[in-house]
This record gives C-alpha cells, structure tokens and sequence, in this order.
C-alpha cells in the first residue's frame, strides 16, 4: 500500500516549505540569486540540506518559485497602484513609477529579477514577468487610444518597449547597488539601501513614458 501523508504531516511539511520560501526571498534581496545556494537557503530556514530537498529538488525548481514568489508580490503592488488613479495615461505613469520606486528600494532584489544570471528556467520566468507588465500597460493604451487621448498606435508593441526601456535604464542603478561584502550584515529589519544619485531616476522615467505614448507630459504645459 501506498504510503500516503497525515494532514498533520502535509501541514508541517507545507509550513516548513513556506518557511524555506521566505528564507530565500531574504536572501535573494541580500546576497542575489549567486547567494541563494540550497545550503544557504536551509541554513537560513533552520533546517537541514536535505530536508530543502524534499520541497525541490535543485536550485534550479527553487529559484523558479522563488522568482513566481516575488514578482506575484511586485504585480500586486503595481495593480494596487493602477487602482488607484482615475485615466489611462495616469494608470500607465502607475505602472512605471511603483515598479521602478520599489526597484531602487530594494536593489539586490530588482537587480536579482531583472538582469541577474540565473539558471535557463528563470530566464523563461523573467519572459512571463515581463508580459504580464506588458499587457498591464498595453490595456491602458489601448483604451487611451479609443478614448482619442493618446495618438493611433499598436499598444503591444508600444507597451513592450517600455518594459524594455524602462528595465534598461534601472540595470544601471542596480548594478550600483554596494556588494554585500561591502556592507554590514544584513539584518531582517535594515532598511533597503537605495543606489547613490537615484533621486530623479523615477520621475525621468515617468516623464520619459508619458512623451513616448505621444501624449503629453506635465512638464510640456
């Protein structure tokens, strides 16, 4: 007979896989996905190497939920954001400024999600991540573009090169972000370390979106 789990068992199993999954977001914002080895993972979940193991099976499988993990979190915010204001081209500049503001917030972990080398499988992730913001931002021009406020134009297309524009620009920032050999341990509650000269990264890339879609920018009046 197949053995098959108690439910008190499948739920310490569940907690200690959550557990697992926190400990690697932390480390992810701290060290990059190079710091996330699975022993380093366990060490900081309190657990055994080889209990990681019975919840993935390499580095590869937890990089991948640890990836789906944090970008469902950066969705939630920026469509929280985009909740919140009133007209296409505002929701648009939403998506811009929440995604970046939370990237140089917490730059390890945004420069870990974008450009970072990783294993092939969360290259494929990063292609689901950016479509996702993609589509967020294509919906808006289109109805922006129906509405008339915003000139004629293929909003996939247009909405693409943002993603990618926008990611660009921030790889620099990121990247500038101090090591973590060059900085205190890291504690649970540090503050995120933001990367010098970013005071005005945000709004140039706001302003940069809006004279992209052809509208115009506050700045133009």
């Amino acid at each position: 007979m197949a053995y098959r789990r108690t439910p008190a068992v499948q739920a310490r199993l569940d907690t200690q896989r959550e557990a697992v999954l926190q400990a690697a977001v932390l480390l992810l914002a701290e060290r990059g996905y190079g710091g996330c080895t699975m022993a380093a993972v366990a060490d900081r979940a309190g657990i055994a190497t080889g209990s990681l193991y019975q919840h993935f099976a390499n580095k590869a499988e937890l990089s991948v939920q640890l990836f789906r993990r944090v970008v469902t979190r950066e969705m939630a915010a920026v469509n929280a954001a985009v909740a919140l204001r009133e007209g296409p081209r505002q929701r648009i500049a939403a998506v811009v400024e929440t995604f970046a503001a939370r990237a140089l917030r917490a730059p390890r972990l945004a420069y870990a999600l974008l450009v970072e080398p990783a294993d092939a499988v969360v290259d494929s992730e990063r292609l689901v991540f950016r479509r996702a913001f993609r589509d967020v931002i294509a919906t808006e021009i289109a109805a922006a573009v129906a509405s008339g406020e915003l000139p004629e134009q293929d909003p996939v297309l247009t909405a693409a090169a943002l993603v990618g524009a926008v990611g660009e620009a921030l790889a620099g920032p990121l990247a500038a972000a101090p090591a973590p050999e060059a900085t205190a341990a890291p504690t649970r509650t540090a503050a995120p370390t933001k990367p010098a000269g970013t005071t005005d990264v945000v709004p140039a890339l706001v302003s940069f979106t809006l004279r992209a879609l052809g509208g115009r920018d506050d700045s133009d009046a």
